[in-house]
């Protein structure tokens, strides 16, 4: 199984900054298709399901913290070697740099924090949507 190159899944309790999201990258990448989680839980059924290249992931999630949910897709990627692996974004509030040198130690790609630009975003997802096309 290989990964959806134009699937984004974007991972965030707060409905309305997903939805901001998934609006303001539309609109810069037309030819993406945007999957969108509230939860954990969700998060992984999404995943499972639809196998996005890209995941920007919120750390403090309900159900199941953003970590748990990255650690679920790493676990499937050393499972599968057919499986292209994810690229992905971690997205929070929490300033702690334990958090982001332990998002980074798992795999993490680039851990980002609220506030953020969305320019800054959109200028990694589209380094990240360039590092899949090239595995």
């Amino acid at each position: 199984m290989k990964c959806n190159k134009d699937a984004i899944l974007v991972v965030d309790d707060d409905r309305e900054l997903t939805e901001i999201i998934c609006n303001c990258l539309a609109a810069e990448l037309p030819d993406a298709t945007f999957l969108k989680a509230y939860d954990g839980s969700e998060a992984i059924d999404v995943f499972n399901k639809h196998l996005p290249a890209v995941v920007i992931l919120d750390l403090m999630l309900p159900k199941r913290s953003g970590f748990l949910v990255a650690e679920n897709i790493c676990r499937q990627k050393e499972q599968s070697d057919s499986l292209v692996s994810p690229v992905v974004i971690m997205i929070t509030g929490n300033h702690g740099e334990r958090h982001r040198q332990y998002a980074l130690a798992m795999g993490i790609w680039k851990y980002l924090c609220k506030p953020f630009r969305i320019e800054a975003l959109f200028e990694l997802v589209q380094e990240a949507q360039k590092r899949g096309r090239e595995r």
